[in-house]
């Protein structure tokens, strides 16, 4: 009896954290069948370049062209980090297992690609690895003495890659459908992680997930305030509506008067007191 009253309580926690998201991607998969991978083109391309960009690098031949193209370091001028970034978003860790990159992209942006669109979604990734990046500058400027300061030889490290924007992603989707849970899961998470791993990667996913939560609070902050505003419209036309119903109740009542006059009629009391 305990444990099903335990399934039961663990049911309704599923449902009410990931309800909505489970609902809107289930529904978008239904609605493409039979071409039900048809929901995520921008996912698979992104697994695919990752892939690609994973066996290429491993070559002997490929390691430098992929750096080239992809890889950003915080040594690096800005206008090149600038170019590089976009690239740099499906560029694999060389330390780190590609399949986990691969699993990691497909779930993540497969969810935020049917849930956000997909130049939201692009845009999320980009702005969480510009994050990382921004402040892989700043700490490698300051130094490690400063406020959030990193050693000199970070300014030679490679961003995190896919990462960044997995996190960062991951974040803000789960604020959107209100999954509070997951969005703290995520960021205690990544918080533990550096604790345990003080790394440049470390550092950069918090960066990720700060740019995350400051676009959340800056996107609820923008709709309260057109809320706000389109209560203050209403209110204002229903008490134009109002006015001009007591404007037009007036003529009538004067026009009314005017008629009994001519007519010769007493004028009612009610008339007599508007006079």
């Amino acid at each position: 009896m305990n444990t099903a009253h335990a399934v039961a309580a663990l049911r309704r926690a599923a449902r009410a954290e990931w309800g909505p998201l489970y609902e809107k991607v289930r529904h978008d998969l239904v609605r493409k069948r039979p071409r039900v991978l048809g929901a995520i083109p921008m996912t698979l391309a992104a697994v695919c370049l990752t892939g690609l960009l994973q066996v290429v690098q491993n070559q002997p031949w490929g390691y430098q062209p992929v750096q080239n193209l992809g890889s950003v370091q915080a040594s690096q001028p800005w206008w090149l980090a600038l170019l590089r970034t976009p690239l740099s978003v499906f560029v694999p860790a060389l330390d780190l297992p590609v399949w986990g990159a691969l699993a990691q992209i497909f779930l993540v942006f497969g969810v935020c690609e049917i849930c956000l669109g997909r130049l939201r979604t692009l845009l999320v990734a980009y702005l969480a690895t510009l994050a990382g990046t921004m402040y892989a500058r700043y700490g490698t400027a300051v130094g490690p003495d400063a406020f959030l300061g990193l050693p000199a030889k970070d300014a030679l490290v490679h961003d995190a890659g896919p990462s960044a924007a997995v996190v960062g992603l991951a974040v803000y989707v789960a604020w959107r459908y209100r999954a509070w849970f997951t969005a703290f899961a995520v960021t205690a998470a990544m918080t533990v992680e550096m604790a345990l791993k003080p790394n440049l990667a470390g550092r950069e996913h918090l960066a990720a997930i700060a740019a995350a939560l400051l676009l959340c609070a800056a996107e609820t902050a923008y709709g309260a305030r057109r809320a706000r505003r389109a209560r203050g419209q209403g209110l204002a036309r229903g008490r134009e509506r109002a006015r001009g119903q007591e404007e037009e109740d007036e003529e009538e009542d004067e026009d009314e008067d005017e008629d009994e006059g001519k007519d010769g009629a007493p004028a009612t009391r009610s008339s007599k007191r508007r006079r």
